[in-house]
């Protein structure tokens, strides 16, 4: 939570100030008579000591949270499939080339992943 005590304008005219600073092409002195305009009187080195104190604040709030996309792209580094009955670790089976279509590569997802998802041990390959 950002902080404002200690400020003679509240609150929110300190942020939508910060906010036309960094969003629009504007200096502390437009500011200053944008400000002015609609009655309210601040100088423009307060307009700059605002944008300079809240801005890496609001900053970090907004990027708190804030996952890094995952892309497009999709792989499966191990799975598990079973060979003449046992168990056996496959790796890098599944990434997607050229070589291997995209139904192909679910269908070997659906095949490997099945005896892991029914009930009662081993389970039959799902046809498909």
């Amino acid at each position: 939570m950002i902080d404002f005590r200690g400020h003679r304008f509240e609150r929110d005219l300190i942020l939508t100030s910060v906010r036309w600073y960094l969003v629009y092409p504007l200096s502390d002195r437009n500011l200053e008579e944008m400000l002015a305009e609609r009655g309210v009187e601040v100088d423009h080195s307060s307009v700059y000591r605002w944008v300079q104190k809240f801005t890496p604040q609001l900053e970090a709030a907004f990027r708190k949270g804030q996952k890094r996309p995952v892309g497009t792209r999709w792989r499966m580094d191990e799975t598990y499939i079973k060979i003449k009955g046992q168990w056996k670790t496959s790796t890098a089976l599944l990434i997607r080339t050229a070589r291997r279509s995209t139904s192909c590569s679910r269908r070997i997802v659906i095949r490997s992943r099945a005896p892991f998802f029914q009930e009662g041990g081993a389970a039959a390959w799902p046809s498909g």
